[in-house]
């Protein structure tokens, strides 16, 4: 309900983050796997076109990058070819040198931030219940945590309790 109150707050949020991972790209293996799974998902390369990936220091699009994959953009973006029999991953090197209508026939070129954003909007309920039931987990577990700590303090003053109590007992009985 609030993405649809600050819907501009939330898709200059969703681009800064989806810029930032691709800063990140090749440092983090986990990340990089996040970035594929969506390019190929939705069929899009960058946050708003392919040329965002100039922003990531090997596919940096300069003439001093020694990177192979420079002025490039990852195997995520490419286009499966009907008459490819084995897929080529290296079919991104150099396409962001590449005039626009030639690098739309090998990558896809527009940008993943819209398509991710209709694709939220199209799926709200799905995306607003999954957020419902994890904050009800979430509540519960702090609950269930008081709960664990409350239980521990009274234990405690049980201990402390009995100690008391033996330790008049014995002090007692010596004298």
């Amino acid at each position: 309900m609030l993405c649809l109150i600050f819907t501009d707050k939330v898709q200059e949020r969703t681009e800064q983050l989806m810029i930032k991972a691709i800063v990140r790209y090749r440092d983090d293996e986990d990340l990089e796997n996040v970035i594929d799974f969506a390019q190929k998902k939705f069929q899009c390369c960058g946050v708003n076109s392919y040329s965002d990936w100039s922003k990531n220091i090997y596919f940096n699009l300069s003439d001093h990058n020694p990177s192979l994959e420079a002025g490039g953009v990852p195997f995520s973006c490419c286009k499966w070819l009907k008459n490819e029999t084995v897929f080529n991953s290296m079919c991104g090197y150099g396409t962001q040198k590449m005039k626009i209508n030639a690098a739309v026939r090998i990558i896809y070129t527009i940008g993943c931030l819209d398509k991710i954003i209709w694709w939220g909007k199209q799926n709200l309920l799905l995306v607003g219940g999954m957020t419902l039931v994890l904050l009800f987990l979430e509540i519960c577990m702090m609950s269930l945590a008081a709960v664990q700590l409350r239980q521990i303090k009274s234990d405690q003053k049980k201990e402390r309790k009995t100690r008391k109590s033996q330790n008049l007992c014995c002090s007692s009985k010596q004298t």
